[in-house]
């Protein structure tokens, strides 16, 4: 089928031929005018160089580094270019839109930037040193967006932009991520009506089954590629479309949408990427690859991080091994998003079915222990479970009450680090990562939200005072990061589309060797991932390389002898050998 047939077959699926027609009549008019716009936007590069192992992508508010009288997206560009320049290819600012409450996450209006953070020229300036992505947070909006606005006023046009249901209605099958009620009640009008409300009161669910919202969202996205977007996240997109009596999550209209989008940017801007933001079970989340060809391009490793937390708690790589070992072989055209700490929580509904329910009650017991929060969920029968971990990975992975050495517990999150930068998929590096930030207390006190302990933002006189401290934490973890990224931007074994083998042994380590794409290079990567020295030992033809091997950080030779890779690391320790 061609790009055309595609989206029209997307478009009768999920709304029958009749009212499908109509659509694409309106859709056909939108495209065309995006192309004589946007001519630039047509000319595709081949897949397997839309991301390479120079790619790595920065996660950051907008407003995440202020400066007294100079807008917050000015103030970042200046830092990134001043510091990251050449190093991170990529940046995701998130939410920078107008927006009511959740930090960003309950828009006003999709196509504005928040003026307390700067314009859309301001958006530019990172374009300039940067590939961009922008949140579609297309699941709900804000209750004081004109869209609702106008729901409420009884304004027809929004009449059906959003879900009412009678709150009588038997609604216990619904997949929840939260423990507040799915109903809210309003006042219209015309009445009380309840709206569907999947996150909070004031993110209202948007209503796709209107295609009119379909529509308000496609131009949205076009917005988006128009302004320089090339990466488009789609915010807990899973939750999509709603049917009564099923659990409202992952259900077929819902991938059929993505599908949709996919099909629309490969007709009239075909580098730009969909990624999928789905914090659930490790099946359910790669299901938003489709095919691997139809779908998104990119899939938010989930497991990944709470696997991380386990495997360094334990000193154990065992599970992190396993579960890494039967990790799907991907076309070219998908790979995963690898990250390990974000602006959100730590999930630990994806670590379900690969750690048992005690290992994952220790990963909530020691978040506690080291000074984090925990989020709940409410279940079908009304019971309540763990969903996210709310904690700077530094406190996570080491208690700050401790009195472990500092550069002990350096080392320990740079091996973190360096285990996620070598699997195959691009590295989302989330911006305190990149210093090692404490828990925010302080902001914890002020909003009273769990997810505001990772959440800090910073003066820029203070992040550089810090940064140009050599003896400081946040110096200190920076320039190892620097490093590690530069290190493997030059390895065409860390491309995204480089073959993957774990090498087991001794669990205590985790390693694995990649390989380019055209299979002349290859990397072995070893880690410690305990307190202790701990030793690497294997044939050469098991490993399935040849000759004597470099580290490339150290730029050490290491010998073969008798044909016996012997190595020796230091706790925490990290040889990338080629």
């Amino acid at each position: 089928m061609t790009l055309d047939e595609q989206i029209q077959d997307h478009l009768t699926f999920i709304y029958g031929a009749e009212t499908a027609a109509a659509i694409w009549g309106q859709l056909q008019v939108r495209l065309a005018d995006f192309r004589q716009q946007h001519p630039e936007q047509g000319q595709p590069i081949p897949s397997g160089e839309r991301v390479t192992e120079a790619d790595a992508m920065l996660i950051t508010y907008g407003d995440q580094v202020q400066q007294p009288g100079k807008p917050t997206l000015q103030t970042l560009a200046e830092v990134l270019e001043t510091y990251l320049k050449g190093i991170i290819s990529s940046v995701h600012i998130l939410p920078f839109y107008p927006y009511t409450s959740d930090d960003g996450f309950s828009v006003i209006d999709y196509k504005a930037v928040d003026p307390a953070l700067g314009s859309w020229p301001d958006v530019a300036l990172l374009r300039q040193n940067f590939r961009l992505m922008f949140d579609a947070v297309i699941n709900h909006i804000s209750a004081q967006s004109a869209w609702f606005q106008g729901f409420l006023a009884g304004d027809p046009r929004y009449a059906d932009y959003f879900i009412t249901v009678d709150p009588g209605t038997d609604l216990s099958r619904v997949t929840r991520p939260r423990t507040l009620p799915l109903l809210t009640p309003v006042q219209t009008r015309g009445g009380v009506q309840h709206v569907w409300t999947t996150f909070s009161a004031d993110q209202i669910d948007l209503n796709f089954k209107n295609p009119a919202v379909l529509l308000e969202i496609i131009n949205a996205l076009l917005f988006y590629v128009a302004q320089g977007a090339e990466f488009i996240r789609l915010d807990a997109i899973a939750y999509l479309w709603k049917e009564i009596g099923t659990t409202c999550i992952h259900l077929p209209q819902t991938h059929r949408v993505v599908q949709l989008f996919r099909a629309i940017l490969d007709a009239i801007a075909p580098n730009v990427m969909l990624i999928t933001e789905t914090n659930v079970p490790h099946a359910e989340n790669i299901s938003y690859f489709g095919n691997g060809r139809n779908e998104a391009q990119m899939v938010y490793q989930f497991s990944l991080a709470p696997l991380i937390l386990h495997t360094f708690h334990t000193g154990n790589a065992e599970a992190l091994q396993a579960w890494a070992a039967g990790l799907e072989k991907l076309p070219e055209t998908a790979t995963f998003f690898n990250f390990i700490a974000s602006h959100d929580g730590i999930g630990v509904r994806p670590a379900e079915g690969i750690l048992s329910r005690d290992e994952i009650q220790a990963l909530v017991d020691k978040t506690a222990a080291h000074g984090g929060q925990v989020s709940y969920k409410t279940n079908p029968d009304g019971s309540q479970s763990a969903y996210e971990l709310n904690i700077t990975l530094f406190d996570a992975l080491s208690d700050p009450s401790n009195a472990e050495a500092e550069a002990l517990k350096i080392e320990r999150f740079m091996a973190s680090q360096a285990i996620m930068l070598a699997l195959a998929g691009v590295p989302g590096i989330y911006v305190h990562s990149l210093v090692g930030s404490s828990n925010n207390y302080t902001g914890l006190a002020q909003t009273g939200r769990a997810r505001t302990l990772n959440r800090q933002k910073w003066q820029r006189a203070e992040l550089e005072a810090a940064l140009n401290n050599p003896t400081s934490r946040a110096s200190r973890i920076f320039r190892r990061y620097v490093h590690l990224l530069q290190v493997r931007a030059g390895q065409s074994t860390f491309h995204p589309n480089g073959e993957q083998h774990l090498i087991g042994g001794n669990p205590a380590l985790f390693c694995l060797r990649r390989t380019a794409p055209d299979g002349q290079a290859q990397v072995l990567c070893l880690h410690n991932i305990s307190a202790q020295p701990q030793s690497f030992a294997a044939k050469m033809a098991e490993l399935a390389i040849e000759g004597d091997l470099r580290d490339l950080f150290s730029g050490e030779v290491v010998a073969v002898e008798d044909q016996m890779l012997r190595v020796s690391l230091a706790p925490y320790e990290v040889k990338w050998l080629a």
